[in-house]
């Protein structure tokens, strides 16, 4: 457990559970959904405690359930001529303070569990940046992996057929996740342009900076990850200098968590695929895994035929076993679980920042704390990346193109505050150090609040 029940909040405890159990009743089978609920519901004991006005106007029982669910068939051509078909899902969660904002996975491992926990994860996000975005997600089961772009375009297209009808600068603002880049994002905005007619450069991000999108955005998430962490390290009199750091995946946020930690004097020892991780003693030559993803598109395998005193092992889980100073999991849900965590602790892990969603299971969580381990969660860690995305609907809006060094101005102000309100929550509601309470507390009460004020709706 992340908090310890006491008889004092023994009736908000009792709350708690019994959300909960109408979770697990509505959502049978929706494991990825039980978890993040069970991880913010649990940190949330002492406010209800301390303000019994959010069980009286039953906001966690609004708060589990998404105010809209959409899922849809996506039929489309492959290259043979082949009539292929997938499964697309958006889910709106919250909208109390803003437009539902959140970005699309392409992967086969997508389906309504999985989307329900990003979207429920979204909500706090969103709030921690202090920008005005509500939580949501969406998605499909499609593998854009090997796929040409004329095949890419054409499931985009039909994708993007049906949910257009749901989306809209000031109701619901997609952008990308895993799966989906640029390329991507291109081709569903011109689907949506040719389908709306005008030009609503504000209805999704992640865009190409000469068609409106921000510049930094490609950075955000691994950068923000690095600058939280890096106010982690500063209370307690640590940097990245000279610090070994492990960074699984190889995708925008993992490239760019490598790029901002080698700047700031970190040496990456490893890094990941889906296939395997790559270990060089000498430090990851950031250079060659840009090539090799982002130009080429290959395996990470293929780094050690440049870089010979490298080693390659098939399978990720083993990256976490290799020792480190910090330790950065950036690829999916879930890869670091209880037995990893130990590894980690053993040896000698300082910090874990998470820059995927929901990285480390309850119990590998559970692992850090216990161990004193300094620990910066998912939604707060990662949230750079939808805070940039904020800032490129404000372009948008205004018209206006920020310069790189602007926004990431506003990116690295923008994790230093989610850092200092998080820190602020747990300090106040009894559980200081502990980040993983003060993020879920202090993304939960603007929420909240907002929704109290807005009424039953």
């Amino acid at each position: 457990m992340i908090t310890v029940i006491s008889e004092k909040n023994e009736t908000a405890a009792k709350y708690v559970q019994s959300v909960y159990e109408t979770v697990i009743k509505r959502n049978p089978h929706e494991y990825e959904f039980h978890q993040a609920v069970k991880e913010i519901l649990d940190s949330l004991i002492p406010v209800f405690e301390k303000h019994p006005k959010y069980m009286n106007h039953s906001i966690l029982e609004r708060i589990v359930e998404p105010e809209r669910i959409v899922s849809f068939r996506v039929p489309w051509l492959d290259d043979n001529g082949n009539v292929q078909v997938n499964r697309g899902f958006r889910v709106q969660f919250n909208s109390a303070i803003g437009p539902y904002k959140g970005g699309l996975r392409f992967h086969p491992s997508v389906n309504a569990s999985i989307i329900k926990f990003l979207g429920f994860e979204q909500i706090f996000k969103n709030s921690l940046t202090g920008q005005p975005i509500g939580g949501g997600k969406g998605g499909s089961d499609f593998d854009p992996k090997g796929k040409s772009d004329n095949e890419i375009m054409r499931f985009t297209q039909s994708f993007m057929t049906e949910l257009y009808k749901y989306i809209g600068p000031d109701v619901d603002v997609p952008a990308g996740d895993i799966g989906v880049g640029a390329r991507e994002i291109g081709y569903m905005f011109g689907q949506y342009k040719r389908i709306r007619g005008g030009n609503e450069a504000g209805v999704l991000t992640g865009k190409g900076i000469i068609y409106g999108g921000s510049l930094t955005r490609t950075e955000a998430t691994g950068y923000g990850c690095v600058y939280f962490v890096n106010e982690m390290l500063k209370s307690k009199g640590l940097d990245y200098k000279d610090s070994r750091v492990v960074i699984s995946g190889s995708g925008n946020v993992s490239i760019y968590a490598m790029e901002k930690a080698q700047q700031l004097g970190a040496k990456v020892i490893a890094c990941s695929d889906s296939s395997g991780y790559i270990y060089d003693p000498n430090g990851i030559s950031l250079e060659t895994v840009k090539r090799l993803k982002e130009v080429e598109r290959k395996r990470i395998s293929e780094y050690v035929n440049e870089h010979p005193q490298a080693v390659y092992t098939e399978g990720c889980e083993g990256i976490w076993s290799i020792p480190c100073d910090i330790a950065l999991p950036c690829a999916t849900q879930n890869e670091i679980n209880e037995e990893s965590a130990k590894i980690l602790v053993a040896n000698g892990v300082k910090a874990i920042g998470e820059g995927a969603n929901m990285p480390s299971t309850l119990e590998a969580i559970e692992v850090f704390l216990n161990n004193g381990v300094l620990f910066g969660p998912a939604k707060a860690a990662n949230a750079g990346g939808v805070a940039v995305s904020a800032l490129e609907m404000a372009q948008n809006s205004m018209r206006l193109s920020w310069t790189f060094e602007e926004v990431d101005a506003k990116l690295h102000s923008i994790m230093q505050n989610i850092y200092a309100n998080a820190v602020k929550a747990a300090d106040e509601y009894g559980y200081s150090g502990n980040l993983v309470v003060g993020a879920n507390i202090a993304g939960f009460i603007k929420v909240a609040d907002s929704m109290i004020a807005q009424g039953v709706v």
